[in-house]
């Protein structure tokens, strides 16, 4: 059984991976390192000739750009398969990480940081496919709340596996080190471009 759920995992990561499209060429520094060939030639041709520095920070950035873009398109399609758009998606998540898996439809608009009638169309489909349901406020009629249904639990329980297994794919080939220095340096972009500080309590 458990080697039936392995291949069926592996071949829809399989056929989702053949989705994604990269028009670069991959070539390898001497350091080992990974870069862009057709890309790196086409900078050369700029009329101004970039620093190591400012050269090295476009090739990160524009990389960073494509991983983004084709990680999109892989949560698309996966939320696709299960009858579920991204945005629908991400929705459950946040209704299941949530105080007694509901949230007030504003708050839950910020979250998924939509307008709060993009937050009402999802929260349409998702209540008509019987994952999510609407609960009034006793003590404030203008409250409206979205709570994760069984169905809507068990449904993101069913994606949990096969999630988990399409993200380590992606990332098969990093070491844990590695995978702490991608981390970190996303998060310092995050932190340049949002202002978040870093709180100074350490945890391993």
């Amino acid at each position: 059984m458990k080697c039936y759920i392995v291949n069926r995992l592996t071949m829809q990561f399989s056929e989702i991976k053949g989705f994604c499209r990269f028009n670069g060429t991959l070539a390898t520094d001497r350091a080992g390192h990974l870069y862009d060939s057709r890309f790196r030639n086409a900078m050369r041709s700029t009329r101004r000739p970039l620093s190591e520095k400012e050269t090295r920070t476009v090739e990160a950035m524009t990389a960073l750009r494509i991983t983004a873009r084709l990680t999109h398109q892989l949560m698309d399609r996966w939320a696709d398969k299960h009858g579920l758009s991204e945005g629908r998606l991400h929705a459950l998540f946040a209704l299941k990480a949530a105080p007694e898996r509901q949230l007030p439809l504003g708050e839950l608009a910020d979250q998924l940081e939509v307008t709060p009638r993009n937050v009402t169309g999802l929260i349409d489909h998702l209540e008509r496919d019987g994952l999510v349901e609407r609960i009034d406020d006793p003590g404030d009629r203008r409250l409206t709340y979205a709570r994760l249904t069984v169905a809507g639990a068990k449904r993101l329980d069913g994606m949990r596996e096969e999630g988990l297994h399409w993200q380590l794919k992606i990332a098969s080939g990093l070491s844990i080190e590695e995978l702490e220095q991608l981390r970190h340096a996303c998060l310092r972009l995050i932190e340049n471009m949002t202002g978040a500080t870093a709180a100074d309590r350490r945890s391993a």
